[in-house]
């Protein structure tokens, strides 16, 4: 009898969870969400198990969130016949990936790093932490992890609601409007339409983020606030001669081995470029960069294609203006700095 009662109450607890889980998942596409993929360490690392495909086939991008938003991955594979690894990391330094990728005895490809100064050439990114954390865990990866990313994709594929950085009680927790109190400086609160990810870990924003202006002015408010807390950019003579030395040394051990570096300055518009154009002058940061790395590199504003766009938020492309900019680059990088790519690619 007992055990009876047992069975009857636990087989009403599953159905009360699936009908409570039903309704959560119908209440959240019912307002318009859809699928979306949580962008943490396993994501990260899934991707970075890519980068030793044939160099001729596949092309990585590291950099912070606006190459996630400015490379359409569709139509650079489309358009290329290449696989788009994309290992960018939104409000990261990108740095550190670019050294483990140099220290990486086995890697060997094509490697295109979006610069966006306030973050490469700042001494600190608020995201250094993550950062170190999406590198070991690639490095300590397990088979059990392997796998556990694998049924978890697929879970993602067919439920909203298990996007866990919106969804999950802790993020939730996290958006509630709470007093500020003396010395607790809680993280910026970006709108949930602003940066989505899809499988490829592109990140873009939602036609409602595109046509809101007040969302837009939310983002517009968290870029001033956070330009006032940054730590400022390496300026010293000292400072600025090991940074360079860093990455040059990065640089030249990817390209010892046959490795190819391009390093890229993707849009930004209104007063974020005015204040990276006067926090950052071009001649002190970028074009040192290229100078002592002997990389190539594309800078937005050098080519009339790329120079027009205008960000909804100052700092990224909207998805149509994606799609635009990628087939742009593409033709520059064909045509300008003389890349070729798979038999599989398609002419334009």
């Amino acid at each position: 009898m007992i055990t009876g009662n047992i069975i009857r109450a636990g087989f009403l607890a599953i159905i009360l969870s699936i009908l409570i889980m039903a309704s959560w998942e119908f209440h959240l596409r019912h307002q318009g969400n859809t699928i979306y993929y949580d962008d943490n360490e396993a994501m990260w690392a899934h991707y970075r198990g890519m980068v030793y495909e044939p160099s001729d086939e596949s092309t990585v991008f590291l950099g912070s969130s606006r190459v996630k938003f400015d490379l359409d991955i569709p139509t650079w594979q489309n358009i290329t016949g290449n696989h788009a690894i994309q290992l960018a990391n939104v409000g990261s330094d990108p740095v550190p990936y670019l050294v483990d990728l140099a220290d990486d005895k086995n890697f060997k490809g094509t490697l295109v790093v979006d610069v966006t100064e306030g973050l490469f050439f700042s001494d600190f990114s608020p995201v250094d932490i993550a950062t170190d954390k999406k590198i070991n865990y690639f490095k300590k990866i397990t088979p059990t992890q392997r796998f556990s990313f694998q049924v978890n994709h697929v879970l993602e594929s067919q439920f909203v609601f298990l996007d866990q950085e919106r969804y999950s009680i802790n993020s939730m927790l996290d958006k509630l409007p709470l007093a500020p109190r003396p010395g607790v400086f809680p993280g910026p609160d970006f709108p949930d339409d602003f940066g989505v990810v899809d499988f490829h870990r592109q990140s873009y924003m939602t036609p409602r983020f595109v046509a809101d202006t007040s969302l837009q002015n939310r983002v517009k408010a968290i870029w001033v606030c956070l330009g006032r807390v940054m730590a400022a950019p390496t300026s010293s003579a000292g400072k600025l001669d090991s940074f360079f030395n860093v990455i040059k040394v990065a640089t030249d051990k990817i390209k010892s081995r046959g490795g190819q570096v391009l390093f890229l300055r993707t849009p930004s518009s209104g007063p974020m470029l005015e204040h990276e154009t006067k926090g950052y002058p071009r001649i002190k940061y970028w074009d040192r960069l290229l100078a002592v790395t002997g990389c190539p590199g594309i800078y937005y504003a050098d080519y009339p294609s790329l120079s027009n766009f205008v960000c909804p938020e100052w700092s990224h492309l909207k998805p149509d203006d994606a799609v635009i900019f990628t087939k742009e680059l593409i033709k520059i990088l064909q045509k300008d700095k003389g890349w070729t790519f798979s038999k599989k690619s398609n002419s334009i």
